[in-house]
């Protein structure tokens, strides 16, 4: 479903290596995870698959199409964007957010309500009680509800997702992981995700991409980076969740 080859993004007349000859493929229906440290190049890489920046070389496919030969709005419009910062429109209703592409794409005023309500019951909110609303109105996790239905809108086979549960509550984050995950394998989305949290890439990823200073390091299932990470970075984040689940078992073992 997307596919890049050889993808590099370069800055200040390419002096400075945002991302260096990524390859890289993920399968139609497959959930892959960006992974690693801030300023690895992970969210530049995200944001070259819709064209929010442009690359400096090689070629990225969506649905078996280069990019370059679909403009630039049109491309975004196929494609769903949930990012840390939510981004709902404030002076917008919640179906006013969410109807935002299709509005953009000329579908009806029936269609883009009776689109509004079923996303809202996808991602687990009362349509008559949520449309009316404004984004001030909600908790945390309401706002990244509706960020994800505003991104399904308009029923795109692709999502990208760059931090999108950094900012809630533990118990809030699980919850919307879990409906992530229902909502791929009943929509039969490709997703791309951004994250540099080790335990929410190994419990969501089908594959996991891991990139240090603009290069993928390591890439495979949970359990082949874990069973066999190769490179000593990808090694390093490995060890981190074991650590930390050894670390809770004894607290858990001493609570006894």
């Amino acid at each position: 479903m997307i596919s890049l080859r050889n993808v590099s993004k370069t800055y200040d007349n390419g002096r400075i290596d945002a991302v260096r000859d990524v390859s890289l493929d993920v399968a139609e229906g497959e959930l892959l995870v960006l992974l690693g440290e801030s300023g690895y190049g992970k969210t530049t890489t995200l944001k070259l698959v819709n064209r929010l920046i442009e690359r400096s070389a090689g070629r990225i496919d969506v649905g078996g199409e280069d990019i370059d030969a679909t403009d630039p709005i049109h491309l975004r419009r196929r494609i769903g964007y949930v990012f840390q910062g939510i981004g709902l429109f404030p002076h917008m209703t919640v179906g006013e957010n969410i109807g935002t592409v299709p509005r953009l794409l000329g579908w009806s005023r029936d269609d883009i309500d009776k689109r509004v309500a079923e996303l809202l019951e996808l991602v687990g909110l009362t349509p008559s009680a949520y449309t009316p609303r404004y984004p001030r109105e909600l908790s945390g996790g309401q706002q990244q509800r509706i960020g994800v239905a505003r991104a399904l809108a308009a029923r795109p086979s692709v999502l990208l997702m760059d931090e999108p549960f950094g900012a809630l509550d533990p118990i809030t984050r699980v919850q919307i992981q879990d409906e992530l995950k229902t909502l791929q394998s009943s929509l039969g989305l490709t997703i791309v995700l951004v994250t540099h949290d080790m335990t929410e890439a190994l419990l969501l990823a089908d594959r996991i991409a891991v990139m240090k200073e603009g290069q993928i390091v390591g890439r495979g299932s949970p359990t082949e980076l874990m069973t066999n990470p190769g490179h000593e970075y990808v090694k390093t984040l490995m060890a981190m969740p074991k650590r930390q689940a050894d670390r809770v078992e004894s607290i858990a073992k001493a609570a006894l």
